[in-house]
């Protein structure tokens, strides 16, 4: 046993692994959302006979087993982008029939599996945010990540700058003189780095770099600070209007015996509400909503009166409670259909924190 456990190394996390896990988070949001609205416009077909019915769980699996296989079977890096994609499709078709593996009944509509979805959802969010935070740096991580990026120069693909960032890396491996062989290593790698038959293919952007370039010059053409400012503010005051609306309703209909009883009997006819207890949730769901939505519209207002700092901190913090807690609960009652209304919720939780970052941080910044 101490033999086995001596063999398991430190691990070390790979190059571009943020990038990696944010494809699988993005291709698994696409694969339930785009499922579920598959099924919702085609009448929910099923592709089999009388006796046998191809849920697809199957392909989810198989691509999973597909995500599987190919870092096993090939070491070019283009195996980990293949292996996220297909990993995050995979994953969706396989969470998105949770509701049958959860009830005797095999009930694909359980209202519990859109939550049970938008948790895991989360989950693997908070793991991204975990993934992103740089790792500790050392000798031998910095020799792992030259090593993997080597393959650049193995497939004649190397350009300036990424030969400038290896060759980085590979200075800072041989500064450490507490690793006299993992120094010499490197040295003999910057050789070959530096070496006069070296040739170097023309610096170019990646499709993801191109994209955000664009995203910038978006931004600065279409999107100034103060129009900027206005689509946030109309974005927090139209979502606080919208999520204070049910709990507006049901405090007028109060006072009102008759309205309260036509409010519980809508409920009970849409399907929303089954019983007493599921009445109370339904009310507490109310309350979580139009307390968010009351901030939202504080925020709002706050940025519209010139306080940003306090307006943006509290938008930020309001997004933050709905996408986290009182979506959980409206996704049990509402089912898939609130996906869009979360969809904009993260577009203006984004928006919030590149305004803050791109306007407010700047001046707590020396004037130099």
């Amino acid at each position: 046993m101490k033999r086995l456990v001596s063999r398991i190394r430190q691990p070390v996390k790979r190059e571009g692994a943020d990038d990696y896990l944010l494809i699988t988070l993005l291709a698994f949001g696409a694969s339930v959302g785009v499922t579920r609205l598959f099924l919702e416009l085609t009448g929910y077909p099923q592709l089999g006979t009388s006796t046998l019915h191809i849920a697809h769980v199957l392909w989810g699996g198989l691509l999973l087993f597909a995500a599987a296989l190919l870092p096993l079977l090939f070491a070019n890096r283009w195996v980990y982008t293949a292996g996220a994609g297909l990993a995050g499709i995979g994953v969706g078709l396989f969470i998105d029939e949770v509701g049958k593996f959860i009830t005797q009944t095999n009930d694909y509509f359980f209202p519990a599996a859109a939550p049970i979805i938008y948790v895991f959802f989360l989950l693997t969010v908070m793991l991204y945010m975990q993934i992103r935070r740089p790792p500790t740096r050392s000798a031998r991580t910095e020799l792992y990540r030259a090593f993997e990026a080597l393959e650049e120069l193995l497939e004649h693909d190397l350009d300036a700058r990424e030969q400038a960032e290896l060759q980085a890396r590979l200075e800072y491996v041989r500064s450490q003189t507490d690793h006299p062989v993992f120094a010499r290593l490197a040295e003999r790698l910057i050789d070959v780095l530096n070496h006069d038959q070296l040739q170097l293919v023309p610096d170019r952007q990646d499709p993801v770099e191109r994209f955000l370039a664009w995203l910038e010059a978006v931004e600065v053409r279409w999107f100034p600070r103060t129009r900027f400012r206005a689509i946030l503010i109309g974005g927090l005051l139209g979502l606080g209007v919208l999520a204070a609306i049910g709990l507006t309703r049901l405090v007028l209909a109060l006072p009102a015996p008759e309205s309260l009883e036509e409010l519980f009997l809508d409920l009970f006819q849409r399907g929303q509400v089954t019983s007493v207890r599921g009445l109370n949730w339904y009310a507490a769901r109310l309350a979580l909503e139009g307390s968010v939505g009351t901030l939202l519209v504080l925020a709002g207002v706050l940025m519209l009166l010139g306080r940003e700092q306090f307006g943006v901190a509290l938008g930020y913090l309001s997004l933050l409670l709905a996408l986290t807690t009182v979506n959980l609960i409206v996704f049990y009652f509402d089912q898939f259909s609130t996906i869009l209304t979360a969809g904009v919720q993260f577009l203006l939780l984004l928006g919030v924190i590149r305004y803050r970052r791109q306007y407010l941080m700047q001046r707590n910044l020396p004037d130099s």
